[in-house]
């Protein structure tokens, strides 16, 4: 119940995904322009992930890989990950393709494994080692996943920095300081 109000995972599940309907299907209008009240078999269409996931799960639609995941994202992730502009395909990149990858094309587990470790070395990289300026052109290309990890890092090494530059290196517990009372 605790994803139950976590924005990002609503917005992950309004992701559109296109779909090829499995059965016709009455009462239902998938475009407004028409005017069929009903769907029929072999229409194929864009419905948001919540939608398409259930009706996948009753054998209404199959789901077709959306083009975040296509071929020509894995042949530009393959040839350079750190580089591909991941946010504007899907802003929800790596959660959207786990949820994805077990209803159209498991294939999809590999892919953003392999992004998410090549992207992950330079995400950190940049978090220890580059300047706003330079930063913020380079956090356009990172998904949400990816600013939150780049946001931990950076506040990560501005803790250690501050540790580091002085301060009271240990600090004695406040319950030692206490004198316990004579036994009588």
């Amino acid at each position: 119940m605790a994803n139950y109000y976590d924005i990002d995972g609503i917005l992950v599940e309004e992701e559109f995904v296109p779909v090829v309907f499995q059965k016709a299907i009455n009462g239902v209008k998938i475009d407004e322009s028409t005017e069929k009240g009903y769907v029929e078999q072999g229409s194929k269409t864009e419905l948001p992930f919540w939608l398409a996931q259930e009706l996948h799960m009753r054998q209404a639609v199959s789901i077709r890989v959306p083009a975040c995941f296509n071929q020509k994202t894995r042949l530009e992730i393959q040839a350079d990950a750190a580089c591909v502009d991941l946010r504007s395909r899907c802003p929800y990149f790596y959660e959207f393709g786990c949820k994805l990858a077990p209803l159209c094309d498991k294939s999809i587990g590999l892919l953003l494994s392999y992004a998410f470790r090549i992207r992950y070395k330079e995400v950190l990289h940049k978090a220890h080692t580059t300047a706003f300026a330079a930063a913020s052109k380079f956090l356009m290309l990172l998904t949400k996943e990816e600013t939150y990890m780049y946001e931990a890092a950076q506040s990560s090494m501005a803790a250690f920095k501050k540790w580091r530059m002085g301060g009271p290196r240990l600090q004695r517990a406040s319950i030692l300081g206490r004198k316990r009372k004579p036994a009588e």
